[in-house]
């Protein structure tokens, strides 16, 4: 980060009041070459397919050309080249594909957005923001349940997020701590530039489009403003009783002590705040349950429900001694979305050389214990470690009608290229420690 963008930084973090009104001129050589030098070249390529490599042949008089055109406001950022990926549900995802230069430019705004916005944002949003991740999220989730009042959580969903953010709002949030208009229209531009999809161009009037870098900050952004420190400042302090709010990126989930207000919150508050930010709630994935450590005791519910966030079904179980405890388990939809793609992958890859497989499979297996290792799921992902190998033994058998592999030579190829067996990677209680002596 340049000594410019560090700065503002530094004053965001002093007065939470301040307002920047000429910080355009800071997108220049130094910070786009900055720029230039962080993203990776190995990513898929926009319209013109114009890859880092080619760029770097001219980067000289490339950046000085893109300079000049930033100053004289003659810059336009191109359509983004849309792609599809599959999602869990059988759906598709569409993710936007900017121009090679245009990363470039986004990336230098991401860090003069975040420089200034960061410092605003509460400890209790976690996506996309350094030193902090899902697992601090999962952390602060049952810090709240387990040493809070929690008996309600409020399961919520926003529907289609990233794709319906309102433009105008989303402008009025940035106002109100940058009046650089140069900035605001280089924003705009962005949002405005559209995607080309099968050789037809597209703009929209809502949404951020993902897959572009400049993307997270700005729904980080509209996040906050429509919904974090609105629960913040103006719902909890007229509650009676202890609530929170959890979030990551868009999802999140609300703890509240007392049944009423999480009645109210849920059925009243929460629709009408997320309409005024032109939001809704994706109802079918929206609930209020009883949970938490006085659940059994207080509702005489029985068994109490679960509920999922980030990829975990969280449900109320005991230690050992008998305390209470919020445990956690890789979700079923979680769980069967990366079997079936795992499935695929051994598939489509089965006639790789056996060295290849074994270890895109090594990587596929650490990649996942990294995330789902946590603490309370080992038996998750030791269920998925003998599924993934029942899959692998099952396609390497298919390779060629000549040879297949016996159970025998299957472990001693398990053994011969170390692939790796499950192991908890997070300590959940370890992160609570450490998040607490930090905040």
């Amino acid at each position: 980060m340049t000594q410019k963008v560090t700065r503002i930084n530094q004053i965001a973090k002093e007065n939470d009041k301040v307002i920047f009104t000429s910080i355009y001129h800071m997108i220049d050589n130094e910070l786009l070459r900055e720029c230039f030098d962080e993203l990776k070249g190995n990513k898929a390529v926009g319209i013109d397919e114009v890859t880092k490599d080619e760029y770097f042949r001219n980067i000289t008089q490339n950046i000085d050309d893109l300079v000049d055109r930033l100053k004289t406001k003659k810059y336009r950022p191109m359509p983004s080249r849309r792609v599809y990926i599959p999602k869990s549900n059988g759906k598709l995802r569409n993710l936007a594909i900017a121009n090679f230069e245009d990363k470039i430019v986004q990336l230098a705004l991401k860090k003069i957005l975040e420089a200034i916005f960061e410092p605003r944002f509460s400890n209790n949003m976690y996506g996309f923001r350094k030193n902090v991740g899902c697992h601090d999220a999962l952390a602060q989730v049952t810090y709240d349940i387990e040493w809070n009042y929690t008996s309600y959580v409020v399961e919520a969903d926003i529907k289609g997020f990233f794709d319906n953010i309102n433009h105008d709002n989303l402008m009025k949030c940035l106002e109100l701590h940058i009046r650089d208009t140069n900035i605001l229209i280089l924003v705009r531009k962005f949002l405005k530039a559209g995607v080309m999809d099968k050789g037809r161009f597209y703009v929209s009037e809502y949404g951020t489009p993902q897959g572009s870098i400049v993307s997270p900050i700005l729904a980080k952004i509209y996040m906050y403003y429509c919904l974090i420190k609105w629960f913040e400042k103006y719902v909890k302090p007229k509650l009676r009783g202890f609530a929170s709010i959890i979030n990551y990126a868009d999802d999140f989930i609300c703890c509240f002590q007392y049944k009423d207000e999480a009645e109210y919150f849920y059925k009243e508050l929460l629709p009408k705040r997320l309409k005024r930010g032109g939001l809704e709630l994706a109802t079918e994935k929206t609930r209020m349950i009883a949970f938490g450590r006085f659940t059994i005791k207080n509702t005489k519910v029985g068994k109490p429900k679960t509920f999922d966030f980030l990829g975990f079904t969280h449900y109320c179980s005991k230690s050992k001694n008998g305390k209470f405890r919020v445990k956690r388990k890789t979700s079923g939809n979680k769980f069967n979305k990366k079997l079936v793609e795992f499935n695929m992958w051994c598939k489509e890859n089965r006639t790789m050389p056996i060295e290849d497989i074994m270890n895109n499979v090594k990587r596929k297996l650490i990649g996942h214990y990294n995330y789902f290792g946590i603490t309370d799921n080992y038996h998750a992902i030791c269920k998925f470690y003998y599924r993934s190998l029942q899959i692998l033994f099952k396609w390497l058998n298919r390779r060629s009608q000549r040879y297949s592999y016996t159970k025998e030579e299957f472990k001693k190829l398990l053994v011969q290229y170390d692939i790796p067996k499950p192991y908890v990677k997070v300590n959940i209680y370890n992160k609570i420690d450490s998040n607490l002596r930090n905040n």
